[in-house]
C-alpha cells in the first residue's frame, strides 16, 4: 500500500471516528426536546460550529501522528511533492464530494418547502456533509488504485 493510500485510510477512519463521537456527545448534551424542536435552532447552529474546528483539530492531531507512526514503522518519509497524477486525483475526487454535497443541499431545501419538521434540513445537511467528505476519500482511494 502505498503512502497516498495510507493516508486517505487513516483520514477515513479519524472521519468516521471523530463525526460518530461528537455526534454522541453533542446528542447526550443536548437539552430535552431541543434535537427536534422546530423553533431551537441554537443547537443546530452550534454543533456545526462546533464541529467543524474540533474536526479540523483532531484531523491534524492524526495526521501529525499518522507521519510519526508510519516514519517509526516504515522508515519512509512523507513526499515532499505533489505530481500532477496526485493533483488530477485530488480535483476529481473533490468534483464528486462537491456533486455529493450539492444533491444534499438539494434534499435539505425539502423540509423547508414542504409540512416536514426544520431540523430534518439539519441532519441532511450535517449526513450529506460528512457523506461528502467519506466518498471523496472513498474516490480518491479508488484512483491511486485503478488509476484516472
Amino acid at each position: 500500500m502505498s503512502y497516498q493510500e495510507k493516508k486517505i485510510m487513516v483520514s477515513m477512519i479519524s472521519s468516521i471516528v471523530i463525526f460518530t463521537l461528537y455526534t454522541l456527545y453533542a446528542i447526550q448534551n443536548a437539552e430535552a426536546g431541543s434535537i427536534t424542536s422546530d423553533s431551537d435552532f441554537h443547537f443546530w447552529g452550534s454543533f456545526i460550529l462546533v464541529l467543524l474546528p474540533v474536526s479540523i483539530a483532531a484531523k491534524i492531531i492524526i495526521h501529525i501522528g499518522f507521519v510519526i507512526f508510519n516514519k517509526i514503522a516504515t522508515n519512509e518519509d512523507e513526499p515532499s511533492f505533489e505530481d500532477e497524477f496526485d493533483k488530477i486525483i485530488e480535483l476529481k475526487a473533490d468534483r464528486i464530494s462537491l456533486y455529493v454535497f450539492f444533491f444534499g443541499f438539494i434534499l435539505a431545501m425539502i423540509p423547508l418547502v414542504t409540512e416536514l419538521p426544520t431540523y430534518v434540513t439539519f441532519l441532511v445537511l450535517i449526513f450529506f456533509g460528512f457523506l461528502s467528505d467519506l466518498m471523496g476519500r472513498i474516490a480518491q482511494l479508488h484512483f491511486y488504485r485503478k488509476g484516472v
